[in-house]
């Protein structure tokens, strides 16, 4: 039965994937989807008709009709085969346009009720315009022919042949390469005229394309040619001037830094590489300013030394000798160092992790990591991560930039010119992260062994191996670096010096290198001991002897002075002439009270420049209760103090109070200096026994300091940096420090000479540490905590002299 037979205009539906079907149009594809197989099926079976529509979207495997265009062709099943793939190549006649009014089937397979369209031939007067459109399309068309590679003349032949302007638009339609959306707009437009007109714009629109394709093709050809011609000019003056001798211009500068390269071992993918961008100096004009760039980047590369390493021995033993002739003290500090040059020297390699040497200013970090490299007979270079925030102060700048150039480590590695130096990374705690990246991140690849060996630096762009390097990195508080930079550092802490170890730094240091810069050796300028020792005291209060070196230089260069004007051939430095030249002292020795006092406490603190003391102040005055924080206390301090406070008030019956004393009284706890911002838990003891002197009207003992955290119970918790705080102490002349029961094992790191002169106790509760610390005002001993304590007893039965020594 033939399709005009067909009594409702139903038919099978077959979907397409990025293909649609004209009239008149001869086509095959092939067809594997099941629903698709069995649409076909039901075409067979009756006049063997099909519509073909598109999908909207290529890519759905299953579509419905809503994915479906809604105008479609009609068309005749020539000739089915199956293919071995399981697959049905199908061919196909276009018969004619139909609307989709309906969907009357969906489920095994689509089947659609449709409107059929005829071209329907237009009244006479329309005629003229019908031809006009034709011969410009066929006009448009021949155009785009010549222009176009991908018509074939037999093609346009057959095209021009079709009379009907209908088909006509649909022939030339077929054969552009259109999308789908564009040829679907052709095919659903039912009158010639609109058709003929569509065809026309987008005729037009392609030859334009083409046009413009054909310009710009032609003027990069051209462009090649001239390049080409550039090129075979800059051969015939290189061997004009080869012939000549002539070494100036491009060619005697690459053929000179290729004699460079060939005398410097480098490895192999470095030589590629340099190779590779000779070549392309080679080819640049001179004039381009492409070939600056070039040329500094291949300067870069044969700069650095990638096979060049000094000749380095490690010996254990000149190691302790140099250490110990240019540092004093320091004995666990060097002895880690000497472990690890140990180790190193037996296993031939650098072994271990990188050394991180932490502690306050002053005391001699940077010297340390000179001496190692003395050592290790290696050059030392030193870079200064202080305030550094961008990443490519690490890794470089790309060359894409502007002033591009390698980061910190490869202008170190140049500057050295080995492979293997002792480098410093100094102040590795202020390097800071903002919106130009995060320098710490790129630091671990510098200073991780497993990933240093190949380090790329983003202007270089080849792996540079600095697992020869030994790095040493310092710091003045760990808890500024990030945790996994942290990780892949061993921390040697140094403490700060005592006085005994300042007085022979001073002497065997600090003296004579002032004498001989200011030139006033030999015996221009005499200065006993106990002179220097009253320069440390009096003029200065560091960790370090920082200080210590600026104001013996201070005293050297007015001894220089008097001895240029020929005032004295030499100058002999006494406790009076001391003050003549560096002025009144700066402070006093031994920071202590000059009289016990009521809620007064001298507390210890530790602090990323060396450990201090802390005067804590309680004024009781009468109010409502309120508890007032001075002195830029933190977080942690101020709970401390609330801690402490608590604690006071549970123990009221102990010490005579009632509740009236806490509700009728406002406490203003205070620590100078006020501007510097404190925290920490560490002063809790001190805090409360402030209180409990404030309230109880008992003096606190001005000789003795104390640390450790409280809690509301009244137990004392171990605290962190006993020994700064040990030294900070003995510094300010105090004679008897409290300490937590659980910082006894920190005893050990304490020096000799302070043991000797300060006496640590040891303590679980605060109960113990309000019988160390208050005096009774009545000459009787307190009762505290329900326990008779005496003073004597307390501290080895010697009871106090005015001065606060013991007697």
């Amino acid at each position: 039965m033939s399709a005009d037979s067909k009594p409702n205009n139903t038919f099978p539906l077959l979907p397409l994937r990025g293909l649609l079907v004209f009239p008149s149009m001869v086509l095959h594809f092939d067809v594997g989807r099941e629903k698709s197989v069995k649409a076909l099926d039901e075409a067979m079976l009756g006049d063997h008709l099909i519509v073909l529509t598109s999908q909207e979207d290529g890519q759905l495997d299953n579509p419905t009709a809503q994915d479906l265009y809604s105008v479609g062709t009609l068309v005749r099943v020539k000739q089915m085969m199956k293919l071995p793939n399981g697959t049905i190549r199908v061919l196909v006649e276009g018969v004619e346009r139909v609307a989709i009014t309906r969907f009357t089937r969906e489920d095994d397979f689509f089947e659609v009720r449709v409107k059929r369209h005829k071209d329907v031939k237009k009244p006479s007067e329309n005629q003229p315009e019908i031809q006009a459109l034709v011969r410009s399309v066929l006009q448009q068309f021949e155009q785009y022919v010549k222009l176009s590679k991908k018509v074939e003349q037999e093609t346009y032949a057959s095209v021009t042949d079709i009379e009907d302007p209908g088909r006509l638009a649909d022939a030339i339609a077929s054969n552009l390469p259109l999308k789908v959306k564009d040829k679907q707009s052709i095919l659903e437009a039912f009158p010639v005229s609109d058709r003929l007109e569509k065809v026309l714009q987008i005729l037009s629109d392609e030859r334009e394309v083409l046009e413009l394709e054909r310009k710009i093709h032609q003027r990069v050809r051209s462009q090649m040619e001239r390049t080409q011609k550039e090129y075979y000019l800059r051969e015939q003056m290189k061997a004009i001037q080869k012939e000549l001798g002539d070494r100036e211009g491009r060619a005697g500068e690459v053929e000179e830094l290729r004699e460079k390269m060939a005398q410097k071992q480098m490895p192999e993918t470095v030589e590629q590489r340099l190779q590779k961008e000779l070549e392309r100096l080679e080819r640049i004009p001179s004039s381009s300013a492409e070939g600056t760039v070039i040329r500094t980047y291949i300067d870069w590369i044969l700069a650095l030394p990638w096979s060049e390493s000094a000749e380095s021995s490690v010996n254990v033993a000149k190691a302790e000798d140099v250490l110990n002739r240019e540092h004093f003290g320091l004995t666990k500090v060097k002895d880690r160092i000497l472990e690890f040059l140990a180790v190193s020297q037996l296993a031939n390699k650098l072994v271990g992790p990188i050394i991180c040497l932490a502690g306050p200013p002053g005391v001699g970090k940077t010297s340390l990591a000179r001496s190692i490299a003395t050592s290790l007979n290696r050059p030392f270079m030193r870079i200064s991560l202080g305030g550094v925030r961008d990443e490519a102060e690490i890794r470089g700048h790309r060359r894409t930039y502007i002033g591009a150039m390698p980061g910190r480590i490869l202008q170190g590695m140049k500057q050295v010119g080995v492979n293997n130096p002792v480098f410093l990374l100094d102040e590795i705690d202020k390097m800071a992260s903002d919106f130009r990246g995060d320098p710490t991140s790129a630091m671990l690849e510098v200073l991780d062994p497993e990933q240093n060996a190949n380090f790329s630096d983003h202007y270089i762009e080849i792996p540079f191996d600095l697992s020869q390097v030994m790095f040493i990195t310092t710091a003045n508080d760990i808890s500024m670096i990030p945790g996994p930079l942290r990780d892949r550092m061993e921390v040697i802490q140094l403490s700060g010096y005592t006085e005994v170890e300042k007085l022979e730094i001073a002497k065997r240091h600090l003296l004579p290198r002032q004498r001989e810069v200011h030139a006033v050796g030999g015996d221009k300028l005499r200065m006993s001991d106990a002179v220097l020792l009253s320069v440390i005291r009096d003029y200065t209060r560091e960790a370090g002897v920082r200080q210590l070196d600026r104001v013996l230089a201070s005293i050297t260069r007015k001894v220089a002075r008097k001895v240029a004007r020929g005032d004295s051939k030499r100058v002999t430095i006494t406790a009076k002439t001391l003050e003549e030249l560096l002025g009144p002292p700066i402070y006093k020795y031994g920071m202590v009270e000059d009289e016990d006092q009521v809620g007064v406490v001298t507390g210890l603190a530790w602090t990323p420049v060396g450990g201090d003391t802390l005067t804590i102040e309680v004024s009781i005055v009468p109010g409502g209760g309120r508890v007032v924080l001075t002195g830029s206390l933190g977080d942690v301090m101020k709970e401390s103090a609330q801690t402490a406070l608590s604690y006071v008030r549970s123990r009221s019956r102990d010490f005579g109070l009632d509740k009236d004393n806490f509700d009728n009284s406002d406490i203003h706890v205070h620590v100078p200096e006020g501007a510097i911002p404190k925290d920490g838990p560490s002063a809790g003891i001190s805090i409360a026994t402030a209180i409990a002197s404030a309230f109880t009207l008992r003096p606190v003992n001005r000789f003795v300091a104390m640390t450790g955290e409280i809690t509301l119970r009244g137990r004392v918790l171990p605290i962190g940096g006993l020994k700064e705080k040990a030294l900070a102490a003995h510094r300010a002349g105090i004679r008897t420090i409290i300490i937590p029961e659980g910082n006894q094992k920190d005893l050990r790191d304490i020096p000799e000479s302070v043991l000797q002169d300060v006496k640590f106790v040891p303590v679980k509760h605060m109960d113990e540490v309000l019988q160390t610390a208050l005096r009774d005002p009545l000459g009787e001993a307190p009762r505290i905590g329900g326990l008779m304590a005496n003073y004597a007893e307390v501290l080895d039965e010697e009871p106090y002299r005015e001065d606060g020594r013991h007697q």
